[in-house]
């Protein structure tokens, strides 16, 4: 099956935990938006995301297309895409815990992007920066260490790998694992340079993913949109300070 993934044309955003696991599995897929020709661009994006026209019209990017089905939000995309092309246990017991990872790391990134819009999204980074800097403090101080100390611990306790959050293969879940890291890298350099040691599994695994054939080749490529102030983690020094 061909999948249309609908996301914004300029950004990695949330899209781009459905880009890693599309990319991973070997799936043939168009991104949409960044598309020229009929059919194609942001225009197509807007037009499914009409209620008026669309009985399952999604609120927000990203979705995805599969034949007539159309599927919003992105642990529910990826909750969809995992059993597809094994990256996704079989038993629903497995689907369930792997989904459940999915949605604090979907927690994690809605905290990350508070800390440089923590009063709102429809005003400018400068007019929040005293409330971002307060923000920022606190998610790097108290909130990073509790999300990565979680995850850490998760794959400590893995029975069946220490190289994997659930079961004994990568998941949807690690590649998004692999996604909030590199974006915090970027937005706070010193910060997650000074917990280095504390998650060398998570370290290792980040690793692990970077060098998989697939992942490597996206992330060498043009399709692998680069980290900028437009997106989710977004690295203004002056939130990144000690």
């Amino acid at each position: 099956m061909k999948y249309h993934l609908y996301y914004w044309p300029s950004i990695q955003g949330r899209g781009e935990f459905v880009r890693l696991a599309l990319e991973e599995a070997g799936a043939d897929y168009v991104d949409v938006a960044r598309q020229s020709g009929k059919g194609m661009g942001v225009t197509a994006m807007m037009k499914l995301m009409d209620a008026k026209r669309v009985h399952h019209a999604p609120f927000a990017p990203p979705f995805l297309q599969a034949g007539r089905l159309i599927v919003g939000q992105t642990a529910n995309i990826l909750l969809f895409l995992g059993p597809r092309h094994d990256l996704a246990p079989k038993s629903e017991e497995g689907r369930l815990w792997t989904h459940q990872l999915q949605l604090t790391i979907a927690d994690f990134v809605v905290e990350a992007h508070d800390t440089h819009h923590p009063i709102g999204v429809d005003f400018y980074y400068e007019d929040q920066k005293a409330e971002a800097r307060r923000r920022a403090e606190d998610f790097r101080t108290a909130r990073i260490p509790k999300f990565l100390g979680y995850f850490e611990q998760i794959l400590a306790r893995n029975p069946r790998s220490q190289h994997c959050l659930a079961g004994s293969k990568l998941t949807y879940a690690d590649l998004s694992l692999f996604q909030i890291i590199a974006g915090l890298k970027y937005a706070f350099p010193r910060a997650m340079a000074r917990s280095a040691r504390r998650y060398k599994r998570l370290a290792a695994l980040s690793q692990l993913i970077q060098d998989r054939p697939r992942i490597a080749r996206y992330l060498a490529s043009e399709r692998r949109i680069p980290f900028n102030e437009e997106g989710i983690f977004r690295h203004y020094p002056e939130l990144d300070e000690t």
